[in-house]
């Protein structure tokens, strides 16, 4: 590669060199140094030259730095470049520098790693040769540095088409600017033939990546022998600072603006066209010529300063917008913004940081505890745990959606099931029971009932039958139970299952890779499965045990045998003597004096009469209920005594007129055993000998337990990924925020 002219580098004021710029300024631009470190997750002031290729973009930062960058194979445009220009008194030096913010896979590192390149520059004309080598060891992240530094690489191809890791310029001496900024990849319209047309988006996104942040000062040129719409770097920077307070437009190139058009460029500097809250400025550069002429850095400033003195209509411009023009001003200007930006930022920063470390901490306590030496000792640990607040939820605890809350609607619902299944006695004949209110259908009448112990009566006298004809009743509401019993028990073994599958996630989904989880699930499913088989064989157990009617409740049992008989006969004594029955109950005595004679002698119909002449006969203390006694014996009386029975033994609440009657007896008796029994051997079932039962199927007891929990406790790679992540996320937050203590300001 042919050198430089070594004369671009001769002369004073290399560079734009300003004694008069405040000290305060360089103090500002100090403190941000040791930050460049977290401006991957903080947002630290900076500037970012963007432009589309052939903007002027290169020659305007030769301009600023007071050095040449590469230009052959288009190196510079492929990664950022950092300059750091600092005025000192003493020699003037370089130090170049890779900072590597992702190792050679792209992945971000913990902390940014600035490896100088090469030793100290003195000498201008070595800059641009070692620039150039420091970018194709960017570009080749998987091989030494030091192989770019030395060896011969003019035919070693990329790697990467471009990078996100910077080459670094800090560059002193007492004709330098005090200035910082970052030079980066122009943006392309097209790619050659052969190129890669990803390249355009993978440009545009490493620019998105410095200008999307509020505290990025956005330099954007614009070369003037170009159509402004039709350059790329505005439509972005608009994008992403649709205002304008935080770009800073150059116009570049306009020596060669078409003969006739230099008007149309003027209302960008007054700030009338595309308007930005710091304006637009214009500088000229020397071309390409002129620097291989040997043109010196302050010949190219006089030249600047002679053509927009001496060229209209630029030497035309008011006075108040003469400032817009030349280098020296856009420099000035571009110092004190940043300066100003890091000043109001420092406090923010601090605050920044804070922030960042406490939700980085955050998130890494929210991970699943990193794998230690002892992973037997872990999953011990986990499966008691486990095993403690299983129990806990299946002796019930007092929140909504509790275990025992969600099987409880499926015990009463098979409690109606069971009441439903009453026997619906009525006490009419069938051909006269389609004037009496029916009650649900199947239902049994009272005729049929006195046929059926007709049918069985053997050896019996008369009016007594054998025990045989209740049980035939009692048979047929008893055997509707084994279905909606043993649906009880496929209910509860859903709602455990699904219950006891959320606290194994609870309790093991972050730990290893999830074949920990998955194997306490299989366990735990087989477990409750035996559970159930015993529930099963138990409640059809319960259901054989009622086959043959047996109660000690002798109370009960004939207490509410008297009230269905009394309600059953009340029931046809209604229907076969409607009226007298209606004449009893409506009778009122009339009233008596002081006396105890009637008051009045009023001719008596009717109950009165009747009253009236029993006791004329001297039988005397009879009520107008005790009539009821009186009236002719019902036939069918013995076919209510067996309904009564029944009815007493199972006492359901299936019928409207024994809604308010409550017996703990058959039914109640067979509901109470089977919630009881699937509670036993199916809920509290699962929690009986569960640590053993995982112990053994886990197999950690055994002689390849170590092996085992090792193989169970690896951990995942999302979650490795994560930490190592997070980790050096944290490393980047802390070594920042304990240098920012070091500082006052």
């Amino acid at each position: 590669m042919a050198p430089t002219a070594k004369k671009v580098h001769d002369g004073k004021g290399v560079g734009l060199s300003n004694p008069q710029l405040s000290s305060d300024r360089r103090r500002m631009l100090d403190l941000t140094d040791p930050f460049f470190s977290v401006q991957v997750d903080i947002d630290l002031p900076q500037i970012a030259v963007i432009g589309s290729q052939s903007a002027g973009k290169s020659s305007l930062i030769e301009s600023i730095s007071g050095i040449t960058l590469p230009r052959a194979a288009g190196t510079c445009t492929r990664c950022p470049t950092e300059c750091r220009l600092a005025r000192v008194e003493g020699q003037w030096k370089c130090i170049i520098s890779l900072r590597r913010l992702t190792d050679a896979s792209g992945q971000v590192l913990g902390q940014a790693l600035i490896e100088q390149f090469g030793q100290i520059i003195y000498n201008k004309e070595d800059v641009e040769e070692r620039i150039r080598r420091a970018q194709r060891a960017i570009l080749n992240p998987s091989k030494s540095a030091k192989q770019f530094l030395e060896g011969d690489d003019e035919d070693c191809d990329y790697e990467v088409s471009f990078s996100m890791n910077c080459v670094s310029l800090q560059i002193s001496g007492p004709d330098v600017a005090d200035l910082s900024f970052c030079d980066l990849p122009g943006l392309i319209a097209s790619v050659s033939r052969g190129g890669n047309s990803s390249d355009i988006k993978l440009v545009e996104s490493l620019v998105t990546q410095y200008i999307k942040k509020p505290s990025c000062i956005i330099l954007l040129t614009v070369a003037c022998e170009t159509d402004f719409e039709n350059q790329g770097a505005h439509a972005l920077a608009k994008q992403y600072d649709s205002e304008g307070k935080r770009t800073i437009g150059v116009l570049t190139k306009p020596d060669r603006i078409p003969v006739g058009e230099e008007l149309r460029w003027l209302p960008f500097i007054r700030n009338e066209k595309d308007s930005l809250d710091s304006g637009w400025y214009c500088v000229k550069q020397p071309g390409s010529n002129e620097i291989k002429k040997g043109i010196t850095w302050a010949e190219a400033r006089a030249q600047e300063n002679e053509f927009f003195s001496m060229t209209a209509p630029w030497s035309e411009l008011e006075a108040i917008h003469q400032k817009y023009l030349r280098t020296s001003n856009l420099v000035d200007r571009l110092s004190s913004i940043l300066s100003d930006l890091i000043l109001k930022r420092l406090p923010e920063i601090q605050e920044e940081l804070s922030k960042s470390i406490f939700k980085t901490r955050e998130a890494l306590s929210r991970l699943p505890r990193e794998p230690s030496e002892d992973p037997m000792n872990d999953i011990a640990a986990l499966l008691h745990e486990f095993t403690t607040d299983l129990t806990r939820h299946i002796e019930g605890i007092p929140t909504q959606g509790g275990l025992l809350q969600s099987i409880r609607p499926f015990q009463l619902k098979f409690r109606r099931s069971i009441g439903k299944s009453a026997p619906r006695f009525q006490p009419y004949e069938r051909r006269r029971a389609g004037t009496i209110s029916r009650i649900r259908s199947p239902y049994f009448y009272a005729d049929g009932s006195s046929s059926s112990e007709e049918d069985a009566r053997t050896r019996e006298l008369p009016g007594h039958f054998p025990f045989v004809v209740q049980q035939t009743f009692i048979d047929e509401f008893i055997k509707e139970w084994d279905h909606p019993a043993l649906f009880l028990c496929k209910e509860v073994h859903h709602v455990l299952s699904d219950h006891i599958k959320r606290l194994v996630t609870k309790h093991f989904a972050d730990f290893g890779q999830g074949a920990l989880e998955q194997r306490v699930n299989i366990i735990i499913q087989g477990h409750i499965t035996k559970c159930l088989d015993r529930a099963e064989s138990q409640i059809r157990w319960l259901h054989a045990v009622e086959n043959r009617p047996f109660s000690l409740n002798d109370h009960y049992l004939s207490d509410y045998k008297q009230k269905f008989l009394t309600h059953f006969k009340g029931a046809r004594d209604r229907q076969a003597n409607a009226t007298a029955i209606d004449n009893i109950n409506g009778y009122s005595p009339s009233p008596t004096s002081a006396t105890g004679k009637n008051m009045s002698q009023p001719q008596q119909y009717g109950i009165s009469k009747v009253l009236t002449g029993l006791a004329e006969m001297g039988i005397t203390g009879i009520q107008a209920e005790d009539l009821a006694r009186l009236l002719p014996s019902d036939k069918m009386e013995p076919a209510l005594v067996i309904m009564a029975d029944v009815r007493a033994y199972f006492q359901g609440t299936g019928l409207k007129y024994v809604a308010d009657y409550t017996s703990p007896v058959a039914y109640k008796r067979f509901a109470d055993n089977v919630a009881l029994a699937i509670d036993y051997e199916l809920v509290r079932g699962v929690n009986r000998d569960i640590l053993k039962t995982l112990h053994t199927g886990l197999g950690i007891n055994g002689p390849d337990g170590h092996r085992i929990c090792k193989e169970l406790a690896q951990e995942s790679l999302n979650v490795s990924d994560r930490r190592e992540e997070l980790g050096k996320k944290l490393e980047r937050l802390n070594t920042a925020s304990e240098q920012l203590l070091h500082i006052g300001f």
